[in-house]
């Protein structure tokens, strides 16, 4: 037998041995993504049916929904009905698009009466359309009844890739409430409700803004990731099957 020979079975306990930990250890990353992805859809499905419960639900009136904010601290999608004035000087302007149209969202403080305010989205104006003179007819004057879904506030910038606000233009890339509040101009920051509410679809004069924007889209594709990821875990026990059979045959050899 030649040197080389007895070095190649020498070494191949040890590289035998380092494969089989390596796959054992891909093996189990592979079977706990899997089960992730399964936790995953199940934290989706029971979220999926909580936003269609609310959203079909009758409004609540405000008293309601700050109780239960106070409460859960969760009052995203729950229908209400709230009544004040729009202090439509306070526009805040969130950029967005809608039905394939950029522009924005127009957020406006309602006075409540009570010397509280909320911020109301009341829906898309076109880009051209952001500044409050090009559009006169939508600015209602006087008491008005809103009635739409309320949505939590966001506790931070949700992304890096989120640009900043720039408060200078008035173009809010993401929903600070303190700060959309503060630059304003109309009443004290503090005295606003800590959440939105977006307007239903009830036309507005005018035709602007085109209320009823909520997006509720939660794509579900945790089974589909579940299954990826078990079946490339089942592909690789058969390959580290295939593998330890061809070891064991290839030892019978050596030894006969």
């Amino acid at each position: 037998m030649s040197v080389s020979d007895s070095r190649a079975k020498v070494r191949r306990p040890g590289i035998s041995v380092l494969l089989a930990i390596v796959s054992f250890a891909a093996l189990a990353a592979l079977l706990a993504l899997g089960t992730w992805q399964v936790q995953r859809l199940h934290w989706k499905e029971q979220l999926i049916a909580t936003i269609d419960a609310r959203i079909s639900s009758e409004p609540r009136s405000l008293a309601d929904v700050q109780t239960r904010l106070t409460t859960t601290g969760d009052v995203d999608y729950w229908p209400v009905t709230v009544s004040g004035e729009f202090r439509h000087e306070g526009e805040r302007h969130f950029f967005a698009t809608h039905q394939g149209q950029s522009g924005y969202f127009v957020y406006t403080p309602l006075e409540l009466g009570n010397g509280q305010f909320v911020l109301v989205n009341r829906g898309f104006v076109p880009f051209e359309l952001k500044e409050p003179e090009t559009r006169p007819e939508g600015q209602v004057e006087g008491p008005q009844t809103i009635t739409g879904l309320a949505r939590n506030r966001l506790g931070a910038k949700p992304s890096l890739i989120v640009p900043d606000n720039d408060l200078t233009k008035n173009i809010f890339y993401w929903k600070d409430l303190d700060v959309m509040a503060a630059t304003s101009g109309v009443g004290d920051p503090r005295d606003y409700l800590p959440f939105f509410i977006d307007a239903n679809d009830a036309p507005n004069p005018g035709g602007l803004p085109v209320g009823g924007v909520t997006l509720i889209d939660l794509p579900n594709n945790h089974l589909q990731y579940a299954v990826t990821w078990y079946g490339l875990a089942g592909a690789l026990v058969a390959v580290l099957g295939a593998w330890l059979l061809r070891q064991r045959r290839t030892r019978v050899a050596d030894a006969g």
